[in-house]
């Protein structure tokens, strides 16, 4: 080693120790500049030696410029020196120019203020680390309440799941020290920690169906499909700094409750592309969740659909979530991504949480010019092009081989493109899945494309979604009632002559050949405090409930839509087996992600009320959520702009904060869901079967409608008057709540119209009369609101009805 690279080491261990920093703020004339070089020569794993030349080489560049090792050595802010090549220095504009006109200099740029965006979701739920009185200050960061997920299993090394500063396991876990998880090669760490307090897997049911194709290396509760570590870093994840994908995103990622201990329990399996989860594995491990006292159940994985009432017993998720009720245990469960056509929620039963989704103010962004001049804005997580160069525009239909059906061609399928014709250019391919839909873009790859436009079909509405696909690319809606914010109302496909993909559709010929286009895609970009948001996800299945339409479903809408999380290690960010990129961190969307927020939520008030039972903390939820967007107006629908309404969003968006504080609580317990039972019809020997086998007797003087849900729904009012028996708790300070109700077209009668609490707990009953008038339209249902407010609490119920003949 020569004198000078002697010398310039002694700098760098002397003083640096190879990171300097220095605060982004202005030393006279000169800024915090980057220095971007690209990638590093030494490739994926630096020795010492590599890491110690590429610092060297960066304090030389910075030397030449300002004239001295010893003014590089006041100069540099840090070495990049481990995968990107470049550093971060303290210059004046003068220097940054002479700077960026060096050899091996790809940019110099500002160090531009940012502040924390990943997961945004929590942010634009109003929680912030440092700021005093919000939920997560409130519920001490959900300290130690244990929260269970079963789902795909769980990547243990994340980040998300590192038991740094963790005291001893709560005595109330009884799960032992199970933990079902493989050691990575040349680990001699235990997977499972302080944090990660347990990982089990069930596997039986789904081998009995589909034979032992599991192979007994995989008999693990490891997670190898990416959703299972996704949905338990949203709920109960560290704060993990540094998380993006693609470089979008940049942020801390963390749960709801990021001080909770959470339990893994692996019950799908993924023989083919499509995950599978058997309903004898959900309920084994919903049983073992209960014997190893987890608080909050998250169970991120759709039901099937019901017909009647009857099929509770039936369904493994509505048993299984009983038993967790009647053990003070609320299970959190999605909705379902089958929206948003009417009569498509899952997970119906009372007793369970149920979730849909919605937006949040974060969109990652990307603009596709063509190069007749019009743009249109759609939703991309990275595009590579050059954002100046045009590119030959195609659609599938005008690139399809030979053989291949435009039904089959429009969606990209696979073995349906010619490469001769798609080859080199940007294809518009339909976008086939409501919540994936990453194939299309293999399909792309595999001939020969660039880029690819994903056009949203009609009943995916105005949800984007932002993937990380094989080829660069933009998701984009189409056809929508008028613009909407940050899109474009008209597509290329209603563009004059070229056909809408709509059209296509059932087409027996081809479309007329697409006039010659060239399209740019600009870089993804993050955009923080768009609006309107919330907007209801076009997928999330909506009401009215099939399982009893006397049950709001869903109850409450969370955060879904292009949720960056952490993920797996074990598998590639689209899960096809071609695609060899692996992410710490992945964008996903659904009600899975949803059902996440608000057990992280549960979590919290867990911790700050561990007494209360799973129907209160649900009501607090409930109560306190909000039906208008952060420009406060009514919350759209993404599917057609139009407004959403209860069968959408239920009682509304959940704020996390007010739920804290709701003042009042709709309280039940194991007697009120088995009276339920009882006037929901069910045989009384099976009823006594969920009353731990003890004789439980029905008496006829119970109502369906008299369950003491937060919400009310009447769908077979007629003219004469209904009256409905609720109950309120008062879990806050003594005072008076005055009550006050609106139904379009109905008459509503509280009471007592005011109720007096004196003390902490006290409840008192109240009935609710409600007469629908000849005015509304049969069978159409309508929508309304009963409140009950102290002035400081704002205790809030949807009431939906529907007159009958």
């Amino acid at each position: 080693m020569g004198s000078s690279n002697i010398y310039y080491l002694h700098l760098i261990l002397s003083s640096f120790l190879l990171f300097t920093f220095f605060p982004e703020t202005v030393h006279g004339s000169k800024r915090c500049y980057i220095v971007y070089m690209g990638a590093h020569s030494h490739g994926p794993s630096p020795t010492t030696l590599d890491l110690e030349a590429a610092t060297i080489s960066h304090y030389g560049l910075l030397a030449s410029v300002l004239g001295s090792h010893e003014k590089a050595k006041e100069g540099m802010i840090y070495s990049y020196n481990k995968h990107i090549n470049g550093f971060a220095a303290l210059l004046d504009e003068k220097e940054a120019a002479i700077i960026a006109k060096k050899a091996n200099v790809v940019s110099v740029f500002l160090s531009k203020e940012r502040k924390p965006q990943t997961t945004r979701s929590w942010e634009f739920l109003g929680l912030r680390r440092n700021a005093k009185n919000t939920a997560w200050q409130k519920g001490r960061f959900g300290e130690n309440t244990i929260i269970a997920n079963i789902d795909t299993g769980v990547w243990p090394e994340s980040k998300s799941f590192s038991d740094n500063g963790y005291g001893p396991v709560p005595s109330k876990w009884q799960g032992g020290n199970v933990c079902q998880l493989d050691k990575r090669p040349r680990s001699t760490k235990n997977p499972c920690n302080r944090k990660l307090i347990g990982a089990r897997y069930f596997s039986k049911a789904f081998e009995a169906t589909n034979g032992n194709i599991i192979s007994p290396a995989m008999h693990t509760a490891r997670d190898f499909e990416g959703h299972g570590t996704h949905t338990l870093s949203i709920a109960g994840g560290n704060f993990v700094p540094g998380a993006h994908v693609f470089a979008v995103g940049n942020g801390t990622a963390k749960g709801g409750s990021p001080s909770a201990r959470v339990a893994a329990y692996k019950v799908c399996w993924s023989p083919t592309e499509e995950k599978s989860c058997h309903e004898g594995d959900i309920l084994a491990a919903i049983d073992q969740a209960i014997s190893d006292g987890v608080d909050v159940i998250n169970l991120s994985v759709g039901g099937r659909q019901v017909v009647t009432a009857q099929d509770i017993f039936t369904d493994a998720v509505s048993l299984g979530a009983f038993h967790a009720i009647s053990r003070n245990i609320l299970l959190v469960a999605s909705a379902g991504n089958d929206g948003p056509a009417p009569q498509t929620v899952v997970n119906g039963a009372p007793w369970i949480f149920t979730i849909g989704a919605s937006t949040i103010d974060r969109e990652f962004r990307s603009t596709i010019t063509f190069s007749d001049g019009r743009q249109i804005t759609g939703g991309s997580l990275s595009v590579t092009l050059p954002p100046n160069q045009a590119f030959d525009f195609i659609l599938a239909t005008d690139g399809k081989l030979a053989n291949a059906t435009i039904q089959d061609a429009q969606f990209c399928r696979p073995g349906t493109l010619n490469r001769t014709k798609v080859a080199g250019k940007i294809v518009n391919c339909l976008r086939e899945g409501n919540i994936k839909s990453v194939a299309e873009s293999l399909e792309a790859n595999a001939a020969g494309a660039l880029g690819m436009l994903l056009e949203n079909q009609q009943k995916q509405g105005k949800t984007v979604s932002d993937e990380p696909q094989m080829v660069p690319s933009v998701n984009y809606h189409s056809r929508g009632r008028g613009p909407t914010p940050g899109y474009f109302p008209n597509s290329l496909s209603s563009h004059n002559s070229n056909p809408s993909y709509y059209d296509v559709i059932t087409a027996t010929t081809p479309p007329s050949p697409t006039p010659s286009l060239t399209v740019k895609l600009s870089k993804a970009t993050t955009v923080v405090g768009t609006k309107p948001a919330p907007v209801m996800a076009s997928y999330s299945s909506r009401g009215p409930n099939k399982i009893q339409p006397s049950i709001l479903k869903p109850d409450v809408i969370a955060p879904g839509v292009n949720i960056l999380a952490s993920y797996s290690l074990g598998v590639s960010p689209s899960n096809l087996e071609t695609d060899r990129r692996r992410f710490e961190f992945n964008v996903l969307q659904g009600t899975s992600m949803s059902a996440s927020h608000v057990s992280g939520i549960a979590g919290l008030l867990k911790t700050r009320y561990p007494d209360w039972s799973p129907a209160a903390i649900k009501s607090a939820i409930m109560t306190t959520a909000t039906t208008r967007d952060n420009t406060n107006r009514p919350i759209q629908d993404a599917f057609d702009r139009d407004l959403a309404n209860s069968f959408d969003y239920g009682s509304g968006h959940v704020q996390p904060n007010l739920s804290m504080e709701p003042g009042l609580v709709y309280d039940l317990h194991l007697i009120d869901y088995l009276n339920f039972l009882c006037a929901s019809g069910y045989d009384q020997q099976a009823i006594s079967a969920l009353n731990f086998n003890k004789t439980f007797v029905c008496k006829g003087s119970h109502s369906i409608d008299d369950l003491n849900y937060p919400s009310i729904t009447l769908p077979n009012l007629g003219l004469s008057p209904v009256t409905v028996i609720r109950a309120l708790t008062n879990v806050g300070p003594s005072g008076t709540y005055n009550a006050s109700a609106k139904v379009d077209g109905c008459k509503i009668t509280i009471v007592p119209n005011s109720l007096t609490f004196k003390r902490m707990y006290e409840k008192k009953t109240f009935k609710v009369i409600v007469q629908a008038s000849s005015v509304i339209q049969v069978d159409k249902y309508q929508f309304g609101e009963m409140i009950w407010t102290d002035r400081k609490h704002r205790v809030r119920s949807p009431i939906t009805i529907r007159r009958r003949k």
